[in-house]
């Protein structure tokens, strides 16, 4: 084979090689707007399940006002309530507040669940659960929102 050959299919090659490439890069374009996708659905199914949870405490505990959280920390819901305590002549604010979102889509392929929660000016607590985007099992999201509301629950009945 003469160099002329030789380098003919030298060419070929890097432009085969330059089609692989372009094409594997839109494989993966496809694939991060397909997790794009499934976060996004997951994210309105959850964060609808995070404010119907939330808007229940008032309910139970009258003077909790509820609101809808979303933006770049996230979308869900919180509920908070601000008292005063009367003791022996002093005035003591009480801040109670739970919040629960699901974080914004990142590179990482993860949904995460937030939760923080104050009862009376105490932090009781301050937490993350995600799962891959592949490998999430949704009940298991909406089994955790159940358990961290009523731990609140739970928690600021104990201390009104």
């Amino acid at each position: 084979m003469d160099f002329d050959e030789q380098l003919k299919k030298a060419v070929a090659r890097g432009r085969q090689r330059s089609e692989r490439k372009t094409e594997q890069q839109a494989a993966e374009k496809m694939t991060e707007d397909e997790f794009r996708r499934m976060h996004s659905s997951l994210r309105l199914s959850l964060s609808d399940y995070i404010e119907e949870c939330l808007k229940k405490i008032p309910q139970h505990f009258p003077g909790f006002s509820s609101e809808t959280v979303f933006g770049e920390r996230g979308w869900g819901a919180a509920c908070s309530r601000d008292d005063l305590r009367l003791e022996r002549g002093k005035r003591t604010n009480l801040y109670s507040r739970i919040e629960l979102t699901i974080r914004p889509y990142s590179n990482l392929h993860v949904i995460e669940l937030a939760g923080k929660a104050t009862v009376c000016n105490r932090e009781v607590f301050n937490r993350q659960f995600f799962q891959e985007l592949p490998d999430v099992d949704e009940s298991e999201f909406r089994r955790l929102i159940d358990a961290w509301v009523l731990e609140f629950a739970e928690l600021y009945a104990a201390k009104m």
